[in-house]
């Protein structure tokens, strides 16, 4: 787990022999303190992503850098980043929640991500070079053994990792930092839709193998069909599931 160094030369990633300057110290320390926040941020994604922190969980500043080991200055930092890239909410009287995305919310977040989706595929297909392909074949292998084994956490990792490698193989910056934004948001759901479904991981697997085998074919019109009926069954799934997430909160609260 992350922790941090007791001073501004101590930690492995920033220890050097050489004697510094007052100025090339602060320097450090703001460096140190940066890349430790980055750490930190990467932890708690995995973690809301992942399930562990739950949609609407308060997350205690005092116990969260106590169970990271880190001070609260990097930790606010790292609550700042999540809060603008759409994973975490402030509310005064509040403090800091993880967010819970409506269905409307979400509904809206899967069309834009359909329209870039179709917009990747049909790029890619036009210019995908070998690196690319080896990239993405290599991910739908890891992913196989990913469903074989069940392992929800890996498979979930390792989708976001494929559409991701997608949109990078495109090369245009500001589609990849509009794309992650989104994907990010809709972390918060995939899992859930996913654990929900016992046949999701089977129709998951084979929609990318056959979206990852039209754009090898360099077939535009195929790809964007596939990856459509790819968003299609997501977003069923998703709404399905915040229906049952709906019910069993619904059910808890009149208990």
């Amino acid at each position: 787990m992350v922790k941090e160094a007791d001073g501004p030369l101590s930690h492995p990633l920033f220890y050097s022999p050489i004697m510094t300057t007052p100025t090339t110290s602060s320097a450090i320390e703001l460096l140190q303190r940066h890349s430790l926040a980055t750490l930190v941020q990467e932890t708690l994604e995995r973690s809301i992503v992942s399930g562990e922190f739950a949609p609407g969980e308060k997350l205690n500043e005092v116990e969260v850098s106590t169970r990271l080991n880190v001070s609260r200055g990097p930790l606010r930092e790292a609550f700042r980043a999540l809060e603008q890239a759409g994973l975490l909410k402030t509310e005064k009287n509040r403090g800091v929640t993880v967010r819970a995305l409506s269905l409307r919310e979400a509904e809206e977040i899967y069309e834009v991500r359909a329209m870039l989706d179709e917009s990747v595929v049909r790029a890619l297909a036009n210019r995908m070079t070998p690196e690319t392909l080896a990239t993405l074949k290599g991910i739908i292998t890891s992913m196989k053994a990913a469903k074989k084994d069940h392992d929800l956490k890996r498979y979930t990792a390792l989708n976001v990792q494929l559409h991701d490698a997608m949109v990078t193989g495109v090369g245009n910056q500001h589609l990849i930092d509009t794309y992650r934004h989104l994907v990010r948001q809709l972390g918060l759901l995939r899992q859930a839709a996913i654990e929900s479904e016992k046949s999701a991981l089977a129709t998951s697997v084979t929609e990318h193998e056959k979206i990852v085998n039209a754009l090898a074919k360099g077939d535009a019109e195929r790809a964007v069909t596939l990856v459509r009926e790819h968003v299609a069954h997501g977003l069923a799934r998703m709404r399905r599931a915040h229906e049952h997430w709906a019910a069993s909160a619904n059910t808890t609260g009149n208990t």
